[in-house]
């Protein structure tokens, strides 16, 4: 059994949004189905089995195909996971949430809690927040006002407590400039902080220069009380919603601990043991942290000492979660470099783009691209190699029985050939490199299925990465031919966004018959010879093309009749070969008949009276002379 995501068996309503929040330490316990707290992966027994209450104690899941979850009994393919979690002994930043956190400190008082702004103001905001239907853009943008007026406060509006500038100040360290004195303002606090120096600045006159320049640290403990603190009618006026999560849970308390299943330990062929996954590690290291602090505040240990290893905690724990942390300290610098939870998550790699967005398909290939001018611009010539890889499906008829027996004898091998047969009545494949091809060509039934090579006229979609708009992936007919990259008219190149230096691109080929209709008519490039944005031409002459028409319609090119007709029976190619030719008067009779470039011009555009396309190619210029429609003596073209 595959593994399914729980559902809900009431599917009578309709979602009309998610709202994602945070987890509590609380909520984090009752997720989770033990504490981990052993910071040694396996026991010290023969059997080399994980340890109780360690990081890959199996109540957490499994990871090994022959051994059951301990926790619901299922295996490796149907059991979901379990958490665990870990109690860290001092709080810690949370590196995705640390500039939210420095955000919020912005507006509120570090001494009341309360947000920095009058009742008032509150109230306005507050009523400007009720409004129903507002947009995430304008919740944004008021979130921002808000933060600005607050900022601009120096004195606490509830409690007159002096509010300095709160800034980040190296790695994942907040600082609140509370004791830079200003001549307008004047708290008590500060007041009573700098007449605590008198008697040291009466010794060293530097130290009144210093005090300036004092700073509170607000490490993750003093942020966690001031986040507790913050009273629940302020919460939605920073833009939180109380239900999706508190102020505080943006602090670290307790860390979750991923099921097994996400990070399996792999038994190792080259030496004895097993490899364990980097967020395993980084999860031993965590708890080795954890416990050195526990020890050291039992035994007092120096402040100084306790404060490292709290760094330390906080690093790993960023480290964690993301493990391209930049401003790390060589000293705390880790050796290895690991994969953190965002690293899973994010880049061409990660579970967004590589897996969930990341699509695997079938019939499909990808070559190089070349430039040949004498495919038609619907066209694209597909290597014999490619051709032969590539299969549809067709379903044997009354029509078609002689054509599907050739190719059944030809096989895999020879093009056009066949590489499978699938009985109509058993549903069955059989592989036609082996076994008597002649036999299965002459047993060949109406409702059979053959899987026939690619061959001319086949529609294909052919696509160049990155596709950035509708053009990016269009509709070709196939034409096979030798060599081994895929050529097409380079007219086709602006859609595109293709170069022949070095491009490659790849070709899908539709399964049905149905599809293949689908593409020609919807995507089919004389279905899209304009963009839908502004109408403006894309497939269009370009490079060569055009010096040739320049070069072809200058006033001193003449043809004679052998040369014209040549010319003209050049375009006659595909589904035009038997349009009927108008070969109108030649513009010089004596001393030989001659044809001018422009007239042999006019002749690609509408060859004659039969040819559907409607425009009208004759019409009076400013600087038409008058006597002749040919070699007028007015022509610009040089």
């Amino acid at each position: 059994m595959v593994k399914q995501q729980f559902r809900e068996t009431d599917v009578a309503k309709k979602i009309s949004h998610i709202c994602f929040g945070m987890k509590s330490p609380e909520e984090m316990r009752q997720q989770a189905h033990i504490q981990v707290v052993s910071k040694n992966l396996y026991s010290q027994d023969n059997n080399h089995s994980p340890l109780l209450y360690g990081v890959l104690d199996h109540r957490m899941g499994t990871s090994e195909k022959d051994r059951p979850c301990e926790t619901c009994g299922k295996n490796l393919a149907e059991c979901l996971g379990h958490y665990g979690y870990i109690d860290l002994e001092l709080p810690c930043f949370h590196v995705g949430y640390f500039k939210a956190v420095i955000g919020i400190l912005q507006m509120i008082c570090k001494t009341c809690c309360r947000i920095l702004l009058t009742s008032e103001e509150q109230k306005q905001f507050l009523d400007y927040l009720k409004r129903p239907g507002l947009t995430y853009l304008q919740k944004r943008g008021l979130k921002k006002k808000v933060s600005e007026k607050c900022r601009k406060k120096n004195t606490c509006p509830h409690c007159g407590a002096f509010n300095g500038t709160v800034k980040k100040c190296g790695l994942l360290k907040i600082i609140h400039e509370k004791y830079k004195t200003t001549k307008k303002i004047v708290d008590p606090i500060v007041s009573n902080f700098i007449q605590s120096f008198d008697t040291a600045i009466e010794h060293n006159k530097e130290i009144e220069s210093l005090l300036g320049k004092a700073q509170e640290n607000l490490n993750p403990l003093v942020v966690l009380n001031i986040l507790k603190r913050i009273p629940a009618e302020d919460i939605p006026l920073l833009l939180m919603n109380p239900e999706s999560g508190k102020p505080s849970d943006l602090i670290l308390t307790r860390l979750l601990v991923p099921p097994l299943c996400i990070r399996p330990s792999v038994v190792s062929d080259l030496k004895s043991g097993t490899n364990e996954d980097d967020l395993t590690m980084k999860l031993t290291e965590i708890i080795f942290l954890n416990d050195v602090i526990k020890k050291h505040r039992i035994s007092g240990a120096k402040t100084q000492m306790i404060m490292e290893d709290w760094d330390f905690l906080q690093l790993q724990c960023a480290l964690y979660i993301n493990s391209e942390l930049s401003g790390i300290p060589l000293n705390m610098a880790p050796k290895k470099w690991t994969r953190g939870f965002v690293q899973r998550l994010k880049g061409k790699q990660g579970r967004f783009r590589g897996n969930l967005s990341g699509k695997r398909v079938d019939f499909s290939g990808r070559t190089v691209i070349s430039p040949d001018p004498n495919l038609r611009i619907d066209e694209v010539a597909v290597p014999v190699h490619v051709a032969k890889i590539l299969t549809f499906p067709e379903k044997v008829n009354k029509a078609n029985i002689g054509f599907m027996r050739k190719l059944v004898r030809n096989g895999p091998e020879v093009h056009p050939g066949a590489n499978f047969i699938q009985q109509r009545h058993t549903q069955m494949k059989r592989f036609l490199k082996y076994g008597n091809r002649e036999k299965m060509a002459q047993e060949l039934k109406y409702g059979d299925i053959v899987e026939r090579h690619l061959i001319d006229g086949d529609i294909v979609l052919f696509n160049r990465q990155p596709s950035l708009h509708k053009l990016s992936i269009m509709a070709h007919i196939a034409r096979v031919k030798p060599h081994r990259t895929f050529r097409f008219n380079e007219c086709v190149c602006t859609p595109y966004n293709a170069d022949f230096d070095g491009d490659e691109m790849n070709l899908h080929l539709p399964q049905t018959e149905e599809a293949k209709a689908e593409a020609l008519v919807l995507m089919g490039t004389k279905a899209n010879l304009v963009t839908p944005r502004n109408g403006e031409p894309l497939i269009a002459a370009i490079q060569d093309f055009l010096t040739g028409a320049y070069l072809l319609t200058l006033k001193d090119t003449f043809f004679d009749r052998a040369k014209a007709c040549q010319l003209i029976a050049s375009i006659l190619v595909g589904k035009d070969e038997k349009i009927k030719v108008r070969l109108p008067p030649p513009a010089i009779l004596k001393p030989v008949t001659l044809w001018t470039g422009k007239q042999v011009f006019s002749i690609i555009l509408k060859p004659g009276d039969s040819c559907p396309v409607k425009a009208n190619l004759r019409t009076k210029g400013k600087q038409y002379c008058g006597r002749g429609e040919d070699l007028c003596s007015n022509d610009s073209c040089e």
